[in-house]
This record gives C-alpha cells, sequence and structure tokens, in this order.
C-alpha cells in the first residue's frame, strides 16, 4: 500500500486541513448535543415534589376609616434550603410590579400581605409561609416555611455551578393559570365539581385530593441580558417563581415573566442574585 503525502501548503493539503478542522467541530458539536438532553425523568420525579404552589391574600389600605382594597395573589416556588422557598418578589411582595398598587401606596397607602401559604405536590394541607430576604435590584425573594418540618421528605433543588449559555436546554417547572390549570388537569369528576368553586376552595380541595402537581415545559435559553435569561418554554400566570433548570437538573433561574404573541420570550431571573439571599437567611444570627 503506498501512502499519499500532500507537501505543507499546496491545495490539496489545504482542502485536507480544512475537512479535519470540519470533523473536529462535527465532534464537538455532536458532544454537545449528547450532553444538552432534557431533563431525564428520574431527575424530575425527584424534583417534582419540591414545586409549591403559593396562594396568599394581600390588602393596599387607604388610611384609618377608608377601605382597604384585598387582593389575591397565586404563584410558583421551590424549596432551596433548609425551610426556605425560592420564588419571585412579585409573588412575596405582590404590590412589587404591580401599577395600581403602586399609585394608592405613592398617595400614602399601606400594603400588607395578610396570609401566604404553600402547597406541595402529595402533602394534603399547606404550609404557612412568612417574609424573608427579598432582592433590591431583582425580582427574587425567598420565603421561610412556618413549619419546616413537614417538609423535612422533600428534597432541595440544587443551584447550577457554572453560568448558563445561549442554546442549552431548559425545563421549567411550576403552576401556570394557577388553580384553574390544576382543576383542568383533574378527573371529569372533579372537574365537574370543582369548576365553579372560588379560587380558595379550590385549592383547599385539591390539595386534599393529591391534585397538586406542576406543570412541566421544555425550550431552549435563547439569550442573556445581564441578570435576565429569555427562554422559550411556555409559561402563564401563576408560573412566576418556578424553577428553570438545565439539562443536568440544576436550577439556573427562577421564572418571572412572558410575552404575549411571541412563544421566544419567557423571562427569568438568574439564580446569581438568588445565592446571596439564601446565605442572608441562613446566617447563624438569624
Amino acid at each position: 500500500m503506498v501512502a499519499c503525502h500532500f507537501a505543507s501548503g499546496t491545495p490539496q493539503q489545504a482542502a485536507l486541513d480544512d475537512l479535519r478542522a470540519q470533523v473536529r467541530e462535527l465532534s464537538k458539536l455532536v458532544e454537545l448535543l449528547q450532553q444538552e438532553r432534557p431533563v431525564p425523568a428520574a431527575v424530575l420525579n425527584r424534583y417534582r415534589n419540591s414545586i409549591g404552589y403559593i396562594s396568599g391574600v394581600y390588602s393596599v389600605s387607604l388610611g384609618k376609616g377608608r377601605p382597604e382594597i384585598p387582593m389575591r395573589v397565586s404563584g410558583s416556588g421551590f424549596l432551596a434550603g433548609n425551610g426556605l422557598v425560592a420564588t419571585n418578589r412579585h409573588v412575596a411582595q405582590p404590590w412589587y410590579g404591580n401599577l395600581e398598587a403602586k399609585r394608592l401606596i405613592d398617595r400614602g397607602a399601606t400594603a400588607t400581605v395578610e396570609s401566604l401559604e404553600v402547597f406541595f405536590p402529595n402533602l394534603t394541607k399547606s404550609i404557612k409561609l412568612s417574609p424573608g430576604p427579598v432582592a433590591k435590584t431583582s425580582d427574587l425573594a425567598v420565603l421561610r416555611l412556618k413549619n419546616p418540618d413537614v417538609a423535612r421528605g422533600l428534597t432541595i433543588l440544587p443551584l447550577a455551578t457554572s453560568p448558563a449559555s445561549p442554546g442549552q436546554l431548559v425545563t421549567v417547572l411550576g403552576y401556570p393559570l394557577g388553580t384553574l390549570g390544576l382543576v383542568v388537569k383533574s378527573p371529569l369528576s372533579m372537574y365537574e365539581r370543582l369548576a365553579y368553586r372560588h379560587d380558595t376552595d379550590n385549592i383547599a380541595h385539591l390539595a386534599a385530593m393529591s391534585l397538586i402537581r406542576p406543570s412541566i415545559t421544555y425550550g431552549h435559553l435563547g439569550d442573556i441580558v445581564g441578570d435576565t435569561i429569555v427562554y422559550d418554554a411556555p409559561s402563564a400566570h401563576g408560573g412566576s417563581g418556578g424553577p428553570v433548570l438545565n439539562s443536568k437538573g440544576e436550577v439556573i433561574g427562577v421564572n418571572c415573566a412572558y410575552l404575549d404573541g411571541f412563544s421566544g420570550s419567557t423571562l427569568g431571573v438568574s439564580i446569581e442574585d438568588l445565592r446571596p439571599l439564601i446565605k442572608e437567611v441562613q446566617a447563624p444570627d438569624r
């Protein structure tokens, strides 16, 4: 057998070098695709029960002798530490980003959370929540479980150890559409019983029947702008506060908003701003 040798700098050698470069690039792409697979079912099953539905009532008081304006809030959250639930600031402090509430507060009104509780899958009763630290410059917050022992068997979701990058696959968990989304997914007999109940009645009945189950959507990370991550995994009202996972099952962001009419613009907040909040609430003097 005669080996073929091309002189350096010849057109044949250049073509061979170009081919080798293409093979290397394709090999890297295949390796990346193998790594960037959807979150395995085993990981989802492990974390699913740690994704909670948050429900509460807050009021905006216009002052003594004037009526308070009660408002309901619902969202998602996930177990981010022992007795700690991570979510959005606009879920923990519902007046944050609410233009109507802001106008009243600017006129001297006082906003107060009357009650806040979280419902985890497979737990038939809710757990009361108490306030925790909130981010000053981003839509993130940490809440405390008033009875953390109830959730002791749940898995804490790990935060990603490396930065997110555009193009990677993401998985979003949460409760888009709130109790309506849960009722619609219920068995027909349950749906007929719950369809016309008030929201507060629905969530209690759903919990009692172990029908609190987060929705799961998949997509790709499209862009990162400052502390905001942009992806095309669908979401809706009520999904705020749910975790955004990479293919390893690590949290890279917290779902916070979506834009109507364009599926490529679901927005989350990078977990880099969540780490200091968790450290703050876990500090020894707290």
